[in-house]
């Protein structure tokens, strides 16, 4: 479990394809302090597995699954992806509830910039636009951000400046594709909304 809060931008150093999959290496810096085999970290908010350790590198194995639904296989050697460690208990929560499960990718139509700050504009898949709401919450590459607006047509997000200089958002062009993963409890709503609650009593 994550919180969408990234911690800091990590560099791909090396990539090998495996089958149908891809073995990545990525150079954690201090955040591999204390990170073991088999940890849970985070990678432009896909949850993957630490397979093996050098120095402060880190490696992941990425399926077909992931490598179809995310972002990730596109990535180049020394491209920066945002990173996060998975919480531990008694971590302060902020940000919001992420699985690191992507839904889907989303794909940046509109970019406005207004001096420091910036209103980004996509469209994704209808499904998950309509597990989205104006106010509520979605995770893009791994960073926990409040919707403005969301239609079925497209969502907007307005990113702080802070929030530009620390992650790898503030380099998103008009035509890039993002990693989506919208709000577990949306889901949820969703799928009772869909199927109904379950009042059965068994015998």
């Amino acid at each position: 479990m994550f919180t969408g809060l990234v911690e800091s931008t990590v560099s791909l150093i090396e990539s090998q394809r495996i089958g149908p999959g891809m073995r990545m290496g990525f150079d954690l810096a201090s955040l591999s302090e204390g990170v073991c085999l088999g940890d849970s970290i985070a990678l432009n908010g896909c949850c993957l597995t630490v397979v093996a350790i050098e120095g402060t590198i880190c490696w992941f194995e990425l399926g077909a699954e992931t490598l179809s639904r995310t972002s990730l296989g596109k990535l180049k050697l020394g491209d920066r992806v945002n990173c996060e460690r998975s919480l531990r208990v008694g971590d302060r929560m902020g940000g919001h509830f992420v699985s690191g499960h992507v839904d889907g990718l989303g794909l940046l139509t509109e970019r406005r910039d207004e001096g420091q700050w910036s209103y980004f504009f996509f469209t994704a898949d209808l499904a998950l636009l309509r597990q989205m709401a104006s106010k509520g919450s979605v995770t893009l590459d791994g960073v926990s951000l409040t919707l403005v607006d969301a239609d079925d047509h497209r969502f907007s997000v307005a990113l702080i400046p802070h929030t530009l200089q620390v992650t790898t958002l503030g380099s998103l062009q008009v035509g890039d594709s993002i990693n989506v993963e919208t709000d577990i409890l949306a889901k949820y709503a969703q799928r009772v909304a869909t199927t109904g609650p379950d009042l059965s009593i068994p015998h």
